[in-house]
Order: C-alpha cells, then sequence, then structure tokens
C-alpha cells in the first residue's frame, strides 16, 4: 500500500495528548488512534484504554485523536499507532485497493482484533417519501465528499437500481448541516452512518416529522452479495422522536484493528481483557452493551490477528472462511 505520510502526520497533529516521547525499547506503549475529541471513537477509545491499562500491567494505552478511519489506517501501517478504530467496510477498502483506497494499492499491515459495536446507515427522508427507491429524482445528502458514508450511500442506492451521481441531486453536507437543509426544505433526504440514536436526527426530529427509510430483506440480500461488510439492523421505535415503529436498515461495524507486527500474546490479552470487563466498559459508556464475542467476529473481511484467533478459539467463537478471507 503507498501510504501518504503527510496525512498521517496531520492526523497525529490532531491528538490532544501526543505520544512522541515513547522510545522504541518501550515496548509496553501502545497508541491508540481513535477520532475527533467530540465523537464516539474517542470518547469509547478512552474507556477501553483506561480499563486495559489498569487490568494489564504490561501494556499501556496512549489514546489519540485523530481523523479517524481512513487516517487510522495510515497510521496503522505507517508504524505512527498499535491500535486503531475503523469501519469495517473502510478497512476492506484499504486491504483491497478500492473506494476510499483506490489507487493505493492492497495493504496487510493491520488486523481485526474484534468488532465493537454497530455504525447505522441511517437514511432520513422528509415525511412524504417512504421507500428508498422513492430517492430517484431528489435532492439527498450522502455525506462529506470521499468519505465512507459517501460510499455507503453510493452503495445502497445502487442496490436499488439509483446511480449516486446521475440519478439524485447529490449533496455532500456533514450531519448536522444535513439536518438543518431537511429542516429549511433545501435537501429532501440524507444520509447518516453513525451510532443511534445520533444527536443530529434527534434534534431534527424533535422540530420536523420525519422518516428512517427502511432497507428490506430483498435489497439487504444484494448488498451483502456485494459487499459482505454489511450487516442487517434494526433501529428501534422510539429511538427519535415522532417516529414508533421499528426500521430495518443495514450497519458497518466500528471495529478494533492493530498492527500485524504485534506479539500474539499481547492482542490476546487485550481482547480477553475487553469483553472479561464489559460491564465495566458499559458503565463507562453506553457502547459496551453492544460488547459481544459472536458479533465482534461476524462480517468481518480483513483476516484476524493470531492473538485475537486465539482468544476467539478458547471461547468457542468460530470465526469462518468467508468472514476472513
Amino acid at each position: 500500500m503507498k501510504v501518504r505520510k503527510t496525512i498521517a502526520g496531520l492526523a497525529l497533529a490532531m491528538s490532544v495528548a501526543m505520544f512522541g516521547s515513547i522510545c522504541a525499547s518501550a515496548a509496553n506503549n501502545y497508541v491508540f488512534a481513535t477520532g475527533g475529541t467530540t465523537g464516539t471513537y474517542y470518547a469509547y477509545g478512552g474507556v477501553i484504554a483506561q480499563v486495559l491499562n489498569a487490568k494489564l500491567d504490561d501494556i499501556q494505552l496512549s489514546v489519540q485523536s485523530t481523523g479517524a478511519s481512513k487516517a487510522n489506517i495510515y497510521l496503522i501501517v505507517d508504524g505512527e499507532a498499535e491500535f486503531a478504530t475503523v469501519q469495517n467496510d473502510v478497512m476492506d477498502y484499504a486491504m483491497n485497493g478500492t473506494e476510499l483506497f483506490e489507487g493505493e494499492g492492497e495493504s496487510d499491515g493491520f488486523s481485526t482484533v474484534c468488532a465493537l459495536y454497530a455504525e447505522v446507515c441511517q437514511i432520513i427522508s422528509t415525511a412524504d417519501i417512504t421507500d428508498i427507491a422513492d430517492l430517484k429524482g431528489k435532492r439527498v445528502s450522502v455525506g462529506d465528499a470521499g468519505s465512507g458514508v459517501e460510499f455507503n450511500a453510493k452503495q445502497i442506492l445502487a442496490a436499488y437500481g439509483i446511480d449516486i451521481e446521475k440519478d439524485i441531486e447529490k449533496n455532500n453536507l456533514s450531519f448536522g448541516d444535513s439536518s438543518d437543509a431537511l429542516k429549511d426544505g433545501k435537501i429532501d433526504a440524507f444520509f447518516c452512518t453513525a451510532g443511534a440514536p445520533t444527536t443530529a436526527i434527534t434534534e431534527l426530529a424533535t422540530t420536523n416529522k420525519i422518516n428512517i427509510l427502511s432497507v428490506d430483506d430483498e435489497h439487504a440480500g444484494i448488498l451483502a452479495k456485494d459487499y459482505p461488510f454489511y450487516t442487517t439492523y434494526s433501529i428501534p421505535g422510539g429511538t427519535y422522536p415522532g417516529i414508533d415503529a421499528d426500521a430495518q436498515t443495514v450497519a458497518v461495524k466500528a471495529t478494533l484493528i492493530c498492527s500485524s507486527s504485534l506479539d500474539d500474546e499481547v492482542v490476546y490479552n487485550v481482547v480477553k481483557t475487553i469483553f472479561e470487563n464489559k460491564d465495566e466498559i458499559t458503565e463507562a459508556h453506553a457502547k459496551g452493551a453492544e460488547l459481544d464475542p459472536a458479533y465482534a467476529v461476524s462480517g468481518i473481511t480483513v483476516p484476524f490477528h493470531p492473538g485475537a484467533q486465539k482468544y476467539f478459539d478458547e471461547i468457542g467463537v468460530t470465526i469462518t472462511e468467508t468472514e476472513a478471507e
């Protein structure tokens, strides 16, 4: 993979607690790349690091604020970080040199530790739109240009026969800006890949009547056939004000990855400690409730680190060949 040092450097520059003083001989100190300081990656990563640092005498994680998934891939492969949180679709792109990593070449410098929680592909529309197929010809925000959200939107729309470049009036807006634009009547729908509930959607739903568009079984199957990192997900009724019915959609996964060069015992101890301390993690962050060994290995296309494989084998959770091919 052709790694761009400048991107990795810029990502690390965003850190609120630089870890540059660590020397190569300090093998028990590891950088954990997360995301922006206001996001779930950073907050949840801080909780995981706090638990691991307290429970494991020979491992100390330093949490870093970064540009999230894509930047974190570069940081791992570049040797700037040992652990990171990324979306499982983004790491699939990196492994295969596709989509966000088109032209970068394939990468095998990182491995899966475990999936942590669902990042839900939420498709929010005005009240008069009730089906994804109805988005053809509409004004739709698909997230920031070149973002993982834009590729989620592209793939989901394609499953419904809608070309993101030709069949919609594409807008590239952040989640907050998308919510404001829909509220002001400037767009008809927007895509938001994030944990549910998402603040921007909650705030919108308190003032406007909206719909969450469902991805039905047929189209979810079409999507998963081409992109096996997607899983189905049900957004329970009541998650957002004014929406009482469940909405089925698809999701990608916030996934913990690591450098492939890490010692097996280090990774084994990390994943074992995470799952054995689920209750403590959940007390500090709600996303901890989604920790589940079976969920942690499903929908994953990047091979697991041997240390993580050892743990899942030990507890009888099978990682199939199709999940780790």
